[in-house]
């Protein structure tokens, strides 16, 4: 909440928080100020808007060492888990996703995302880890309200990006991941909003921690008996690794 709090303050779009969080029976529950109106924007225009907001977003957030610690981020951007196996204990459903089968290349490509991004000397900042169509409102191309500041992560500014370049084409919240060209489309949209060209190294971050995204829907749709998922990502696999450069 105090990052919600900071970013509504320096007139970012979001709820201004108007209560601490306080738990009752089990359920975190907070009151905030109420932001009506606008729609979610269509995403057949291309990556753009999403990628300039999530930038000004990152820009106003405070500093990751000026607020408590944001752990454990999401389990699908939850690569920086501070476990021993691969994957988060539990993921947001309950599942243990180290208890899924999948094919083999699930989980080794999972291992070499998470080798390379917690290897990353980047520094970390705050972002918002669900950037999904649904949790952005328009009014014609001016961010409304951004909503679920549940989601809010602390991760290297590559990473985050990388994480919202797989989500943000994902309309009804259950579609597969991003295509390469929309993800690309968002990397790069990113750093011209940001007005700052990365290095090579920072381009693969975000590319290893989209991937990260895709491999957890994988073992998500896997673990109720799906592969819609995998099948997907299988035809992706190759390519992605190589923008990665984790092989």
């Amino acid at each position: 909440m105090q990052v919600q709090a900071a970013l509504a303050e320096v007139g970012f779009p979001c709820p201004e928080p108007l209560t601490p969080a306080t738990r009752v029976d089990g359920m975190t529950v907070t009151a905030e100020t109420e932001l009506s109106g606008g729609s979610p924007m269509p995403t057949d225009s291309g990556a753009a808007p999403f990628a300039s907001l999530l930038a000004r977003l990152i820009a106003s957030a405070p500093a990751a060492t000026d607020v408590p610690s944001l752990t454990p981020s999401p389990p699908w951007a939850g690569w920086d888990h501070p476990g021993r196996r691969l994957w988060p204990d539990l993921d947001e459903h309950g599942n243990d996703l180290n208890l899924v089968d999948v094919p083999r290349w699930v989980d080794e490509a999972a291992g070499l995302v998470r080798e390379r991004l917690t290897s990353t000397p980047e520094p970390m900042c705050i972002g918002h880890g669900d950037w999904e169509p649904q949790n952005i409102r328009w009014s014609g191309s001016d961010a409304l309200v951004v909503h679920d500041w549940d989601s809010v992560i602390a991760q290297p500014e590559a990473a985050i990006v990388g994480t919202a370049a797989a989500m943000w084409p994902r309309e009804d919240g259950s579609d597969p991941m991003a295509s390469v060209a929309q993800t690309a489309d968002f990397i790069t949209s990113y750093q011209r909003s940001a007005e700052h060209a990365w290095g090579t190294s920072e381009v693969r971050d975000a590319w290893a921690a989209s991937l990260w995204v895709g491999l957890t829907f994988a073992k998500q749709d896997a673990a109720e008996g799906g592969t819609e998922h995998a099948d997907r990502l299988a035809t992706e696999i190759e390519e992605r690794l190589d923008l990665a450069a984790l092989r």
